[in-house]
C-alpha cells in the first residue's frame, strides 16, 4: 500500500466518524445529543453501528500512524497518533456504561462501574491524552502558523474534554451540556488530524 494512501486514511477518519455519529444520534429515541456522550450510542439494540464507527475510525487512524512513521516529521508524533488509534479501538471493543440517564430508565451515574465500562473509560483517556500531546509534538515545525494552530488545538481539545468528563460525572453546571462540549472537543481533534494529513500529503 502506497504511503499516500496510508496518509489519506488520516484525512478520512474524522469526517466519516463525525457523519456516522451525527446520523446515528439524530434517529435514536431518548438520546439527547446536547447531554449524552457519543459513546452512549453503542448501547442498545442499534449500538453495533457506533461500535463499528469506533473500530473503523481507529483502524483508519492506525493506518495513518503507519504512514506518519514512514514519511512524517516525527516518530514520536506517529507513536502518539497510534496510541490515539488504539484508544478508539479499545473504546469500540469495550462499551461504555450508561450515563446521564441514557438509555432511558437508567440512572444518571452507576454507583459501581462495570469492568467493561472502566476499560472503555481507560482506553478513551489514553486516546484523548495521546491526541492532545500529539498536537504539541507536531507543533514543532518551521511554520509559525501551523505551530500556533497545533498548540491552540491541543489546549482546546484537552480543556473541552476535561469539561465533558466533568459533565458526565454529573457536575451540575455542565451536565446538560456534556454531549455538546464533547462534540466540540471531537471536532477540534478530528479537524487537527485531518489538516495534519493534508499538510504532510501536499506540502
Amino acid at each position: 500500500m502506497g504511503n499516500q494512501v496510508l496518509l489519506a486514511c488520516g484525512m478520512a477518519a474524522g469526517p466519516l466518524f463525525t457523519i456516522a455519529y451525527l446520523v446515528e444520534g439524530a434517529g435514536r429515541v431518548g438520546y439527547r445529543p446536547l447531554r449524552h456522550p457519543v459513546s452512549s450510542l453503542a448501547l442498545g439494540r442499534a449500538g453495533w453501528a457506533q461500535t463499528v464507527n469506533f473500530l473503523f475510525a481507529g483502524l483508519l487512524s492506525l493506518i495513518f500512524a503507519v504512514g506518519l512513521w514512514r514519511d512524517g516529521p516525527s516518530r514520536w508524533g506517529a507513536l502518539l497518533i497510534g496510541a490515539w488509534a488504539v484508544g478508539l479501538l479499545g473504546a469500540g471493543v469495550f462499551r461504555t456504561d450508561p450515563v446521564s440517564g441514557y438509555p432511558v430508565g437508567t440512572p444518571d451515574q452507576l454507583q459501581h462501574p462495570t469492568r467493561v465500562g472502566a476499560l472503555h473509560d481507560l482506553f478513551s483517556l489514553i486516546g484523548f491524552l495521546a491526541l492532545a500531546v500529539a498536537c504539541f509534538v507536531f507543533a514543532l515545525s518551521n511554520s509559525l502558523g501551523w505551530a500556533l494552530y497545533s498548540i491552540a488545538s491541543g489546549v482546546l481539545f484537552a480543556t473541552t474534554m476535561a469539561l465533558a468528563s466533568a459533565a458526565f460525572s454529573q457536575h451540575q453546571r455542565w451536565v446538560d451540556l456534556g454531549g455538546l462540549i464533547q462534540r466540540v472537543s471531537l471536532t477540534i481533534g478530528w479537524t487537527w488530524q485531518t489538516l495534519l494529513a493534508v499538510r504532510i500529503l501536499y506540502t
